[in-house]
Order: C-alpha cells, then structure tokens, then sequence
C-alpha cells in the first residue's frame, strides 16, 4: 500500500519521502517540477511530473497504485508573491487541493495529511501559540492554507477520511547537503547570500518589543518536520476512522534575529554582523509555537537545535556554491 505525496520533489517534500522509506511507508511522487528537482528523490521512487489540477491525470495515478493515503505538500509559499498574484495563489493551493481531494475521495481513500503552516494565525500576540490560538492570516498565502485545512477537515468528515493538518513554523536545515533549500526567500539562505556577496545581512527592524529588539521565531529543523510527517502517517494507518488533528510543528522555543546571525558567524567563520533597516509590513514581533499537542498526540518532539540547522544549511549552500 503506497502514499501519494503531491510536490514531493521539494526541499521539504523530498526529506518527507526520505523519511517515509526508512520507516518502510511505500510513495509515489506527484510534483510539476515547477520548484521540485528529481535528483533530490531517492532511487525506486515513482515520480509522476503533473499538476496537481490535473484530475485525469490524479484519478489515473489513484487508479494505477495501491493508494492509502494522500499526503499533499505541493503549494506555493511565498508570502509577497501571494500578495502580488492572489488569484495564482488561490488556484493553486485551494483549487489545487480541491482536486485532490474530490480524486482522493471518489477513490476510496480514507487517509489525508495535509502540510499547512504557521501563517494560518497571522500576527498573534500571545507568548506561544497553540493550536487553538485564533486563526487571523495577514496575506494570501495564509489565507489560502487556511482554507485549505477547512477544506481537509469537512472532506474527511462526508467521506470517512482520517485527517491531519501539520502547521510548520520556521524551516531551516538539511539531512544531506545535496537536499538543502535552494531558495533564498527564508532567512538562513537569505543570510548565507548576502555573506557570499561580501555584504552584511539585513535585519528588518531592530526596535521590537523584544529582548534585543529583533524578531522572535521558532526554527525547526527540516529532519523534524520529515519525522513529524512520519508519525502522522502512522497515526493514520493505525486510526483512519477516529483522527481529525490541526498540529503545530515548532520546538516551542524562540530565536531572536540576532541570535540567529551569531549562530550563523560563528558556525561559517563570517562576520555575520547585520544591518538594520527598515521593519517589512506585517511582521510580528513574537511567533513561538507550542509543542504540546503533537507531542501528546503523535509522540513526536523535535530532535535538532538551532546551531544543528545552521551547520547542516551551510553544507548544503557550500555544495552548490562551492
């Protein structure tokens, strides 16, 4: 019995896959290669290249394997992307995710795990955010996650579906060097960049109300969240019929900007000094995730560190940046 995993070519979906044949789960791959890369999936592993809105194509793909279950990662995720092209957005991850949904289900699947994120509550002002922190998104992208979780959990309702929706919070990290994120939207590429250029990493507002003035989040390394999908996969198989979660993926602890840039000198030898301008609109002070849910729920809790994140993410830029 296999999983299908949407847009698991990815930087986050290919660590997923990794971690779901070591725990001997059988996938195939269904990703457009729009940001999916093959090298990064592991030998054996069935790759389909198509879109997610692509019903015939998804219905051929349920129809061909064993299906159990449908673990969907494909989406866009750029925030200042979405807000410059919110109908692509929508298209793309709710309209997206209602094909797959309406394949899965006319299929018989009774198994959906759905990757959603920490935008969902937008701009809390709370000191941890739980899973019952209200849900408040600021942009397109987190709107559309957003309904996409409500989209899951009325599906998995009218058609018996287990279902679990997984907000990841911030994402930094490599198992391997050749899997490191090659994007450079998230803040340790970001910084790794403007190192490479000989320039000073920007630091976006220095005059929060925090304890050094800088931005609090909570990173989790990538081989947490693959774990995490792991043990949401076996909640699954073991309970079909009684799982209805929303969980957070953090480490439940915060890291200010600045600590973040002292970890990343001191880690490649850099001066990682940044410069402060001005804030970017819409940027929180404080997002920490509480862990206590998943921990309860699925046993999971995150392994890695933050100086663990860092060193494997410069591996990896090292690699293609050599």
């Amino acid at each position: 019995m296999s999983w299908v995993i949407t847009g698991g070519a990815g930087y986050i979906g290919a660590h997923v896959i990794r971690a779901m044949a070591a725990a001997g789960i059988p996938v195939v791959v269904l990703d457009d290669l729009s940001t999916g890369d093959p090298a990064r999936l592991p030998q054996g592993v069935t790759l389909v290249a198509g879109s997610t809105l692509d019903r015939p194509l998804l219905d051929r793909v349920l129809a061909e394997h064993e299906v159990e279950g449908v673990l969907h990662i494909a989406a866009k995720k750029q925030v200042a992307e979405s807000v410059e092209q919110p109908l692509r957005y929508y298209r793309e991850n709710v309209e997206g995710l209602r094909v797959v949904l309406e394949a899965a289900a006319e299929a018989g699947v009774r198994r959906f795990l759905l990757s959603s994120s920490a935008a969902v509550y937008g701009m809390p002002d709370v000191e941890t955010v739980t899973e019952d922190t209200p849900c408040a998104p600021i942009n397109p992208y987190g709107e559309t996650k957003l309904a996409g979780e409500w989209l899951v959990r009325a599906t998995g309702r009218a058609h018996g579906m287990g279902t679990v929706a997984l907000r990841y919070f911030n994402v930094a990290g490599a198992a391997a060097p050749e899997l490191a994120d090659p994007g450079v939207f998230n803040l340790v590429p970001m910084v790794f960049e403007r190192l490479a250029a000989g320039q000073a990493p920007l630091v976006f507002g220095g005059d929060y109300p925090t304890a050094d003035g800088t931005c609090v989040r909570d990173y989790i390394h990538v081989a947490d969240v693959a774990a995490a999908h792991v043990a949401a996969v076996q909640r699954l198989r073991e309970q079909p019929d009684s799982t209805e979660l929303v969980l957070n993926i953090g480490r439940g602890v915060g890291v200010s900007v600045r600590e973040m840039l002292d970890v990343i000198g001191r880690v490649t030898g850099l001066d990682a000094t940044g410069e402060v301008v001005g804030r970017r609109p819409g940027d929180p002070a404080r997002v920490v995730a509480s862990a206590e849910r998943i921990a309860a729920e699925l046993g999971w809790t995150a392994r890695y560190g933050v100086e663990e994140m860092i060193t494997s993410a410069w591996a990896g830029w090292q690699l293609r940046h050599p």
